[in-house]
């Protein structure tokens, strides 16, 4: 699976690192080293591989802006602040995924490629499978969401989070057994990344996030869908 994949990092050494082992992996990298290049550049690729430190427009930016434009693209941070409220931060504001510097290539490949994968997953459904659950609408062949017939803006990682979710009403996952089935075996980060885009996804779908109504916690052990009766289209999507 050959992608055009946009790495922004300043340090010309870590730039030029990324675009070798991404070429060897068959991909199409372009390298910038700004923010503003960034902004110019990011809607020619499949990825975005982006460092937080960056001269002129930082890296949180760069993320906030694009997911005003884009909530589906899939967003790496990779960057030196490594400490817990940098990563939530990251997280919190689109980040698909977050690896700290230094880094392991293999690593930051099987990353890359395990959003890849999904990402192509999601976009190459043929059967058009529709989720309804009480007031949400899930398109899953649509890559949308609606509540109360308004669309809400999810991120690659939110929206399979839901998915995930809405097919095993009910059913409650610890934060590793939910790491494991969205994020990839490969995914060695840590549990509160669960926490956080939960806690983003509540906001955006729930009519009172400190009330949910979809995504439960079950205390001691970690969350759970509600188990109201939905409809769908396709009763054998996996």
């Amino acid at each position: 699976m050959s992608c055009p994949i946009l790495c922004v990092e300043d340090d010309p050494d870590i730039g030029r690192l990324l675009t070798s082992i991404l070429v060897q992996a068959g991909h199409q990298p372009t390298w910038v080293s700004t923010g503003e290049e960034a902004l110019h550049r990011w809607r020619n690729a499949s990825l975005v591989v982006l460092d937080l430190m960056l001269p002129g427009i930082d890296g949180l930016a760069v993320c906030r802006d694009i997911r005003t434009h884009d909530a589906t693209i899939p967003i790496i941070m990779l960057t030196a602040l490594a400490g817990t409220r940098d990563v939530v931060v990251g997280l919190e504001i689109g980040a698909d995924d977050y690896i700290t510097k230094p880094f392991d290539t293999d690593i930051l490949l099987a990353r890359i490629q395990a959003l890849l994968r999904r990402r192509k997953a999601m976009e190459a459904r043929t059967s058009s499978t529709l989720m309804k659950i009480k007031a949400l609408e899930i398109d899953i062949d649509g890559y949308s969401v609606k509540f109360d017939g308004n669309m809400i803006q999810l991120t690659t990682r939110e929206f399979a989070l839901l998915v995930f979710f809405a097919r095993h009403p009910g059913k409650g996952f610890s934060r590793s057994e939910l790491l494991d089935a969205v994020w990839g075996p490969e995914f060695d980060g840590f549990d509160h990344t669960v926490n956080t885009h939960i806690n983003r996804l509540r906001s955006k779908i729930e009519p009172d996030p400190a009330r949910p109504e979809y995504i439960l916690t079950v205390w001691g052990t970690g969350y759970r869908f509600t188990d109201a009766p939905a409809s769908a289209s396709d009763e054998n999507a996996p």
